[in-house]
């Protein structure tokens, strides 16, 4: 798997596209960063290290994995 980050001010400059609030890069138990939103408890994935912030892609999150994403900063 290759690994891709996003630059900082990329990062700082993303929202989530529902409650246009800050998003957290944050790995999911496959190992993989994902944009999540713990307001409203959804992921949004990364694919080839473009961030797709698309409502209907995101995935929603349970309370085990909203607890480890939150652990992680």
């Amino acid at each position: 798997m290759a690994e891709h980050t996003l630059d900082p001010t990329l990062l700082s400059l993303l929202a989530c596209p529902q409650d246009k609030g800050p998003l957290s890069l944050v790995r999911d138990a496959e190992g993989n960063s994902v944009l999540y939103n713990p307001r409203l408890r959804r992921a949004y994935s990364i694919d080839n290290g473009i961030p797709v912030l698309l409502v209907d892609e995101a995935r929603e999150v349970g309370e085990a994995e909203h607890e480890a994403f939150l652990a992680q900063g």
